[in-house]
């Protein structure tokens, strides 16, 4: 199957200089910090600013990254979130991270699995409202 994502969203966050290690760059744990919130950033654009009422939340489920170059302070680093094909209750984004003004030269790239789940931590179904968004798993990549 040809890799199938969709861009949902691009966050903008300010590297601080606290942001950075004993080494002089930016930690690797911030990173993750830097893909939650982009995660957070993508689901809220998704559902118009705020949680679906009643219609349960997403938990991650998994992650992983690769740590491409370090990051130094001051910078602004770019993240876009790419969605991929849904299951039932479940789907995957990716991430690129970026920084501003420096081209397309990437600094991380990371993936996470999502479970959307009620209020008893069950998964359930993920909301057509998301779904829709997401890339649809039978149709063939545009640039196929």
């Amino acid at each position: 199957m040809a890799d199938q994502r969709q861009l949902l969203h691009t966050t903008r966050i300010p590297v601080r200089w606290g942001d950075m290690d004993a080494f002089g760059h930016v930690n690797n744990t911030l990173y993750f910090r830097y893909f939650e919130q982009a995660r957070i950033d993508a689901l809220l654009e998704a559902f118009g600013g705020a949680w679906p009422d009643g219609g349960g939340l997403p938990i991650l489920a998994a992650t992983s990254a690769e740590f491409k170059r370090p990051i130094h302070a001051p910078a602004t680093a770019l993240v876009q979130v790419y969605g991929g094909p849904p299951g039932r209750s479940s789907f995957m984004h990716f991430y690129e991270l970026r920084l501003e003004g420096k081209g397309d030269a990437l600094y991380a790239t990371a993936d996470a699995r999502l479970v959307w789940v009620n209020d008893e931590g069950r998964p359930m179904s993920i909301p057509d409202r998301l779904r829709a968004l997401l890339p649809n798993p039978d149709e063939a990549p545009a640039n196929a």
